[in-house]
């Protein structure tokens, strides 16, 4: 292909400007569904791996993992989206190779010419005039793609060829003017609504059973309460606020933490500003002028003894300090724009400066103090050095502890607790009564705690583990199998367990109810009241809009076509049950369909034609199964994905 692009007359009557940024879009998405090193080199060989076999090309599950690997570049990606994602980069394989077989049956290619074409639009930096430039176009490949020469070629020409079919099945497609005004309509109506929602969960406090019905309830339902494995523990904890207590820093440590980080307490030029901006990016040169005025008859308040920081509060358009009264904190050299600099570093300390014109807008600046590069003496970092010194001379000290305390259990992982605690100077403390999902008292939610007490049988010690509190080893003390939860037992979930499902029943019935009596003729507010219910109405929604409680206009879709007056029937939304009235339809100016036509028209058109490829690929890989020239390994896409392909 480099010889035939060198040889070739590059004269061209109009070329399309596409901006790498484009091509490299184009490549991360389409990179995994059409470069697949190899797959067109070797026939089919019923790999076993083999997941499809498409026009005798095999694609096998290494061919899909690695195309997914190449796609993530490397990221990790969850267990739950893997199946989903590799089903992904499995289809567009498929699709791409039934192309190949189809373009091949119909005599469509992609030919040199149109290839070429294609490669100076995109890598216009590898042709000098009309003379190609064979090292940078080999450069801009690899440094902007990654890929080689032939990969990028082959994928270029396949996503070519998918070009000419969607082409020719979407060339003919168009959007009807009664079409967008459909749409337009759909988009723009909008509808008020009266409605009750019904929420189980208001009505289940409300729900008191008896001790018959929750007997009942438990008997019918006894399998669901079963009561886990409970073990409660005795602990040694090498409590790390004891050892700090007990532990002291000399100054020998303190100066030698202090010369070896001396660096840390350079302070460069610096000073503390505070600031009231108005800004005038985009404006017009009026608007500047303006902004201008206003911010002078605030600099004279200011020069005139205002509260500088009240100032800032009411005028200043910078909103990361505008709350703080303009207070930008220390800044050093260079770190904000050279005019801001130069005034702040300028100015007396207390002085306020006049206006400042920068590329964001005008400033007013006053400076509160400044500091000159140092480096801090001893004395004025001992308060931050002390704590620091001390939590590294308490963690080696509680490390080595743990170390000793690590190889006594593992000489002996059944000698008495108390003696070891005794020891190690350890405190001693119990752990009541929990199951592996409880909190587990003075450790509260520690994981580690928790498997290790549930790995241990009667007598063992845990290794040291680490926790907030410090070094702890555990050991069980009493152990509670799992059974079958009695009713006294299980009391408090049987209840919870019962409110819930009548809760649900309660709510359907009470809108169904409502439903009915307010189609029966009743007025809606009047059957909602005879019935306890609350009626709200609702803004004027489109189906893009929403109403708290209830969610998105898309779920009242009948809404829309139903005739004031008109009551919905009872619908279940996200676990609420909701019953309306149409209360008023606001009128659709069907005139303001011409500002929005071209986008509509444009948005309806890619909606159809991604439809119609969509179809013409369903119809291709379905006439190539009935062919013989599509086979799935269904066995092979099961472990892919987790579920049968038919």
């Amino acid at each position: 292909m480099l010889k035939s692009i060198q040889q070739r007359d590059l004269e061209r009557n109009r070329w399309v400007k596409v901006g790498m940024s484009v091509l490299l879009g184009v490549i991360c998405l389409s990179m995994l569904t059409y470069l697949i090193p190899g797959m067109g080199s070797a026939a089919f060989t019923n790999s076993p791996d083999a997941i499809a076999t498409v026009g005798g090309q095999n694609i096998t599950a290494t061919d899909v993992q690695r195309q997914l690997n190449t796609a993530l570049h490397g990221q990790s990606l969850p267990d739950v989206y893997k199946a989903m994602y590799a089903k992904q980069v499995l289809d567009q394989m498929i699709l791409k190779q039934a192309l190949t077989v189809e373009a091949q049956r119909l005599g469509i290619r992609v030919t040199d010419q149109e290839l070429s074409d294609r490669i100076k639009q995109i890598l216009p930096a590898a042709w000098n005039g009309d003379t190609w430039l064979k090292d940078r176009y080999t450069t801009e490949v690899q440094t902007r793609t990654g890929m080689t020469i032939p990969e990028f070629e082959d994928f270029l020409r396949d996503q070519m060829l998918e070009d000419k079919f969607r082409q020719l099945v979407t060339d003919a497609i168009t959007v009807s003017p009664a079409e967008i005004q459909a749409e337009y309509r759909r988009r723009n109506e909008k509808v008020q609504i009266e409605y009750v929602l019904v929420k189980p969960a208001e009505l289940a406090p409300t729900i008191q059973p008896t001790d018959a019905d929750l007997s009942a309830y438990y008997t019918k339902h006894a399998g669901l309460y079963q009561v886990p494995e409970k073990r409660s523990a005795r602990y040694a904890l090498l409590d790390l606020a004891k050892l700090r207590a007990s532990t002291t820093v000399g100054d020998d440590a303190l100066h030698a933490y202090y010369n070896s980080h001396i660096d840390e307490y350079k302070v460069e030029n610096r000073v503390h500003v505070e600031h009231i901006l108005f800004k005038t990016v985009g404006k017009t040169d009026a608007e500047i002028a303006e902004i201008r005025q206003k911010a002078e008859d605030v600099l004279k308040k200011a020069k005139g003894g205002a509260n500088f920081e009240d100032l800032a509060k009411k005028f200043s358009e910078d909103d990361g300090t505008k709350p703080k009264g303009g207070d930008l904190g220390w800044i050093v050299e260079g770190q904000t724009v050279p005019e801001f600099q130069q005034a702040a570093f300028t100015l007396p300390k207390g002085s306020i400066s006049d206006l400042v014109k920068t590329q964001y807008g005008f400033h007013i600046i006053k400076v509160l103090d400044h500091e000159q590069a140092h480096t801090k003496s001893f004395d004025e970092v001992r308060s931050t050095i002390e704590p620091t010194v001390l939590d590294e001379k308490v963690s080696a000290a509680a490390n080595d502890i743990s170390e000793k305390m690590a190889s006594a259990i593992r000489q002996s992982n059944h000698q008495p607790l108390d003696d070891l605690a005794k020891k190690f100077n350890l405190t001693v403390g119990e752990l009541p009564l929990a199951s592996a999902t409880d909190p587990l008292g003075a450790f509260a939610n520690s994981q580690d705690v928790r498997t290790a007490l549930f790995q241990l049988r009667p007598g063992e010690l845990s290794q040291p583990i680490q926790t907030p509190q410090g070094f702890a080893i555990v050991t069980p003390k009493d152990i509670q199998a799992a059974h079958q939860g009695t009713f006294a037992e299980s009391r408090s979930r049987v209840l919870a367990d019962y409110q819930q499902e009548k809760s649900l029943e309660l709510a359907k019935s009470k809108a169904e109810e409502l439903a009915k009596i307010a189609k029966g003729g009743e007025p809606f507010d009047k059957a909602a009241k005879s019935l306890n219910l609350d009626v709200k109405t609702s803004e004027s929604l489109s189906r893009t809009g929403s109403i708290p409680d209830v969610g998105s206009g898309q779920l009242l879709d009948a809404a829309f076509t139903m005739p004031v007056g008109q009551v919905s029937d009872a619908s279940n939304v996200t676990g609420n049950w909701l019953v309306y009235r149409v209360a008023a339809h606001e009128p659709v100016n069907d005139a303001a369909v011409v500002l929005q036509a071209d986008q509509i028209r444009q948005q309806l058109l890619l909606s159809k034609q991604k439809a119609a490829f969509e179809a013409f690929r369903v119809a291709l890989e379905d006439r190539l199964k009935k062919e013989g020239k599509l086979v799935i390994n269904a066995d092979a896409m099961k472990r892919l994905t987790g579920s049968r392909s038919s």
